[in-house]
C-alpha cells in the first residue's frame, strides 16, 4: 500500500511516499481503509525531531494520527465494530500512522463516525476534539458561568475549543487577526481581541481557565488575565514533572521537565493560579461522546482546505504557514 513516510529526522525533506506492507491486525485491532486523514501542527514538529525525547518512533514511520474510514477486517477480540462500519479515530503516540491507504487501529481508540459528517469532516475532529475535551472537561472541569480564554481562536484547536467551552456554558474570549473576527464570533466567542489592534492582557480580567495554545511569551502574558484559583492548561509546554511521571520517565527526565516548567509554575502561583501541561491521548470513549454532540449538531467540524493524498506534503507545508481557519485534511479516496 502507499503511505507518506518519515525516513529519518531532519525535517520535511525526509518525508516521502513509499510502498509499505498492508498492516496485519492484532486480536484487539480493526483494519481501517483510510478515506481521509486530518493534519495537525505536531505532524510538522515530529519530523524536525522536536519530540524525540517524548515520542518514540520506529523509523521509517508512517506520518499522521487522525483518520476516518471504513472497517475492512476485525481482530478476534473485537466486539464493538464489524466489517463495513464507518469509524474515526486518533492513533496519536501509538506508533500507528494514518497518512496511508490502510491503518491498524486499536478498538479502544476508535468511535463510530457520526452519520451527518462525511469522511473529510470526521477526519478533522479526533486530535482537536480530544485535546479540547481532555483540557476543558477532564482537566479544568469547566463549569457553566466560568470565563475561559482560548488564544488563537481561528486555528484547529481554537475553533473547536471555543465551541466546546460554549457548549459547557462558559463565557469565552479569544484572539485572532482582523480578517477572522467575525469567523470566531460565529463559532461562539463572546469577546474577541484583534491582536493586530489590541493586547489581550490589557483587555481581559478575572478568567477562570486559560488554554495555552501559543508558545513563548504569550503564555506568561496570559497570567495577567486570570483570577485567584484559576487554571492554565498548556498544550505547547513547557512539560512538567507530572507529565514525566505519567509517562513513566526516569528521574533525570522528571528533574529536567521540573526545571523547564519551574518558572511558569512559580509565576502562576504568584497569581494564585495553577499550571499544568496536557499531552493528548487517544480515547474512543471520549471520541464517542464528542461524536454524539457532532451528530446532534451541538458541535461542528471546521475544515479550511482539503488536499488529495498525492499532495499530502503540500498540505503539511500549508498547515505550517499557520494561516488556516480550522483544520487541514488529506483525502485518500
Amino acid at each position: 500500500m502507499k503511505a507518506l513516510v518519515l525516513k529519518r529526522y531532519g525535517g520535511a525533506k525526509h518525508i516521502e511516499f513509499a510502498d509499505v506492507p498492508r498492516p496485519t491486525i492484532k486480536p484487539d485491532e480493526i483494519l481501517v481503509q483510510v478515506h481521509a486523514a486530518g493534519l495537525n501542527p505536531i505532524d510538522n514538529m515530529i519530523p524536525a525531531g522536536s519530540f524525540k525525547p517524548i515520542i518514540k518512533l520506529q523509523l521509517p514511520a508512517t506520518m499522521g494520527s487522525d483518520l476516518a474510514g471504513v472497517v475492512v477486517a476485525v481482530g478476534s477480540a473485537v466486539t464493538r465494530f464489524k466489517v463495513g462500519d464507518a469509524v474515526f479515530a486518533s492513533t496519536f503516540d501509538l506508533g500507528v500512522g494514518t497518512l496511508a491507504e490502510y491503518a491498524a487501529v486499536p478498538e479502544r481508540v476508535a468511535a463510530s463516525k457520526p452519520a451527518n459528517l462525511d469522511f473529510v469532516q470526521a477526519a478533522s475532529i479526533p486530535m482537536v476534539g480530544l485535546t479540547s475535551w481532555q483540557a476543558l472537561v477532564e482537566r479544568a472541569r469547566l463549569q457553566p458561568g466560568q470565563k475561559m480564554f482560548v488564544p488563537a481562536g481561528a486555528g484547529g484547536i481554537g475553533s473547536f475549543a471555543i465551541q466546546l467551552a460554549k457548549l459547557l456554558g462558559a463565557k469565552v474570549a479569544t484572539t485572532t487577526s482582523t480578517a477572522n473576527v467575525e469567523f470566531v464570533r460565529k463559532l461562539g466567542a463572546d469577546e474577541v481581541i484583534d491582536y493586530k489592534k489590541q493586547e489581550f492582557e490589557e483587555q481581559l480580567r478575572d478568567y477562570d481557565v486559560v488554554l495555552g495554545t501559543l508558545r513563548g511569551g504569550e503564555l506568561e502574558k496570559s497570567l495577567q488575565v486570570v483570577r485567584p484559583g484559576s487554571q492554565i492548561v498548556s498544550l505547547v509546554g513547557p512539560p512538567d514533572a507530572a507529565f514525566a511521571q505519567q509517562r513513566g520517565m526516569n528521574f533525570l527526565m522528571k528533574f529536567v521537565f521540573g526545571l523547564l516548567s519551574g518558572g511558569i509554575i512559580r509565576k502562576a502561583k504568584q497569581r494564585e493560579a495553577s499550571y499544568s501541561f496536557l499531552f493528548v491521548r487517544p480515547d474512543g470513549r471520549q471520541l464517542t461522546e464528542i461524536g454524539a454532540h457532532l451528530a446532534a449538531s451541538r458541535l461542528h467540524p471546521v475544515v479550511d482546505r482539503v488536499f488529495p493524498f498525492a499532495q499530502a506534503k503540500e498540505g503539511l507545508a500549508y498547515l505550517e504557514q499557520g494561516r488556516s481557519k480550522g483544520k487541514v485534511v488529506v483525502q485518500m479516496c
